[in-house]
């Protein structure tokens, strides 16, 4: 099986001294997703919860939205000419009873923020195919000080990261600042596939009172992954793009970005940040 870690031989040049030496690095290897034995996606992802990877992925397309809904994930024996199993090729089995997507070339998948789908038909697509609720009072309302100590615990909870530098991670945290899972891959969108494969697969979706945040920019993408698991509120270190702000808009997900620090701007749902009185600030 792929591992999370790979070293190299690389040429390290400091104040003008160099030397040879190994480097740490974040292992990339391609994960195939398939439902029900027929091919659906390719990511390339570190090896790691790939279980939780293709059923978060489910989650975010609208196939699945509990843990009853499928019967089997396993490793693809067989993957190679030769028959041997590369650990790269992951099979979801529904439940009997759980409607299958149509898998073709013309499927509706909205996963990528460079896929070319207008911004219309990304919106629609997240409105129509979200089965899970987004409870407004699940979530009391934060303030600016506990989102302002969410960037740190993340940070804190990165050990691949601080090993390799080349990671994004994703972590959910509960309405205290509680870190209660992380996840690190190559891509910032797989991280969160992994968080909510977990909560999935442990019967614990809708997410209606954590938070997630990510490590990186807030994209449309992240942010339909936080809409289709039913989770309130998506704080990023970075920028959220448009599209993003406009379907947490729409869709009730209070949206945090550039969150350094003690600064950060609310983009959307700021209801859900409890100020203080003008007086007092």
């Amino acid at each position: 099986m792929g591992r999370v870690t790979e070293r190299r031989r690389v040429l390290r040049i400091r104040g003008g001294a160099a030397d040879h030496r190994a480097d740490t690095l974040v292992a990339e290897e391609p994960l195939e997703i398939r439902l029900n034995g027929r091919p659906l996606a390719v990511t390339m992802r570190t090896p790691g919860d790939d279980f939780a990877l293709a059923t978060g992925f489910l989650v975010s397309e609208g196939v699945l939205a509990a843990a009853d809904e499928v019967a089997n994930v396993v490793y693809c024996a067989g993957a190679t000419a030769d028959g041997a199993n590369t650990y790269n090729v992951v099979d979801v089995t529904l439940a009997r009873g759980v409607p299958v997507p149509d898998i073709s070339l013309e499927r509706n998948v909205y996963t990528s923020s460079s896929c070319g789908v207008c911004g219309k038909a990304s919106l629609d697509a997240v409105r129509t195919t979200a089965r899970l609720p987004m409870a407004g009072g699940a979530l009391p309302r934060l303030t600016p000080g506990l989102l302002a100590g969410l960037p740190e615990r993340l940070r804190e909870g990165q050990a691949v990261f601080d090993r390799t530098g080349g990671l994004h991670a994703a972590g959910l945290f509960s309405a205290d600042g509680e870190l209660l899972d992380l996840r690190e891959d190559v891509g910032r969108h797989n991280a969160v596939d992994k968080l909510v494969g977990r909560a999935l697969r442990e019967g614990r979706l809708p997410l209606a009172d954590r938070i997630l945040m990510v490590s990186g920019r807030a994209s449309f993408e992240l942010a339909q992954k936080a809409v289709m698991a039913g989770i309130p509120v998506l704080a990023a270190v970075s920028a959220p793009s448009s599209l993003a702000v406009d379907l947490a808009r729409e869709s009730g997900l209070t949206l945090v970005g550039f969150l350094r620090g003690d600064s950060m701007n609310v983009y959307a749902g700021e209801e859900r940040v409890a100020l203080a009185p003008e007086g007092a600030r």
